[in-house]
C-alpha cells in the first residue's frame, strides 16, 4: 500500500537531493509537490526555475531545507553524503534512499516512488509508461551481439577518475559489450566506486576507447589530446555524461545512445 494511501495529499512535500531524480519526479507529474532541489538539480529548465534551491549534493543547506518542511527527502548513496542523511532524519518524517547500480536497477527505482506516491492521480500510470520505455530499451540492446571493447570512461582530471565495474555507467557500457577498466569492483559504497589513476598504469596500452564524459567533470574537446596521450593506441571520444549516468527518463534514451554510438564505432 502507498505510504500516502491515507494521507492528505495536498500535505505532501517533496525535496530532491538527486539531479536525476528531480528529473524523474517532474516526468511523474510530482512537481505541484516539489519544494526543494539542489543546485545540480537543473532538468526540466522550466519546471525547475522556480523550485528553491538548498545547496548542492554534498553541502546541502540543512537550515534552508528545515525551513522548508519536507515531508519527504530521496537522497542517494553515491550522490550524497552519510552524514547529511543521518542530519535530515532529525526533522523529515520520510527519507527515501535510492541507489540505482545498472539501468535494469530502474525498475526498482520506479516502484520507490510508486510505494512512496502512488496516490497522486495518474502517477502508477506514469511509472508504467516509463518502465515499459526501459524494457525495450534493454531489449534492443540485447538483442544483438556486441563486440567486447576496453573502454576508459573518464569523470575527472588532476587526478584522471573513471569508474569501477559495478557502478551504473559501467553497468551502461556493459549493455553494448564495453568492458571498463580497470577490472575492480568498487562496493556499495565509497571512494573506490570513483578509482583515480596514476596514468602510468600497464593496462592503459589495451585500451580500446577513452569515453569523456560532460559530467561531472566538463569535458570539452581541448581535452582529447590529453586523453589520447593517456592511452595513445585507443579512440577517443566526447560523450553525454548525463544520458550514460543519470536515472530514470534518460534511462531509455541513453541505452540507445549506447547502442548507436557502439554501432557507429563497430561499422567505423
Amino acid at each position: 500500500m502507498s505510504n500516502l494511501a491515507a494521507s492528505n495529499l495536498p500535505e505532501l512535500r517533496i525535496a530532491s537531493l538527486v539531479p536525476s531524480i528531480t528529473e524523474l519526479l517532474i516526468a511523474l507529474g510530482l512537481r505541484p509537490y516539489l519544494v526543494a532541489r539542489t543546485g545540480y538539480c537543473i532538468h526540466p529548465a522550466e519546471a525547475v526555475r522556480e523550485v528553491p534551491k538548498v545547496g548542492g549534493t554534498k553541502d546541502v543547506n540543512l537550515a534552508k531545507l528545515r525551513r522548508l518542511a519536507p515531508t519527504h527527502v530521496i537522497v542517494n548513496v553515491d550522490e550524497n553524503r552519510l552524514e547529511t542523511v543521518a542530519a535530515l532524519r532529525e526533522f523529515v518524517p520520510h527519507i527515501v534512499v535510492t541507489h540505482p547500480q545498472g539501468p535494469a536497477d530502474n525498475r526498482q527505482l520506479l516502484a520507490q516512488m510508486l510505494d512512496c506516491f502512488g496516490a497522486v492521480p495518474g502517477l502508477a500510470e506514469r511509472c508504467a509508461v516509463l518502465a515499459a520505455e526501459l524494457e525495450q530499451a534493454l531489449q534492443r540492446c540485447r538483442s544483438q551481439a556486441w563486440p567486447e571493447q576496453r573502454v576508459l570512461y573518464l569523470i575527472w582530471r588532476e587526478p584522471w577518475m573513471t569508474v569501477a565495474r559495478d557502478t551504473y555507467i559501467a553497468r551502461m557500457l556493459a549493455e553494448v559489450g564495453w568492458q571498463s577498466w580497470p577490472a575492480l569492483e568498487g562496493g556499495a559504497s565509497g571512494a573506490g566506486r570513483y578509482p583515480a589513476l596514476q596514468g602510468d598504469e600497464p593496462w592503459l596500452a589495451g585500451i580500446d576507447k577513452v569515453l569523456l564524459s560532460t559530467e561531472p567533470y566538463s569535458f570539452n574537446a581541448t581535452h582529447l589530446a590529453l586523453a589520447q596521450a593517456l592511452c595513445p593506441a585507443a579512440s577517443v571520444k566526447l560523450i553525454d555524461g548525463e544520458l550514460l549516468s543519470w536515472y530514470g527518463p534518460r534511462a531509455a534514451a541513453g541505452l540507445d545512445y549506447l547502442r548507436e554510438l557502439a554501432g557507429a564505432c563497430r561499422s567505423d
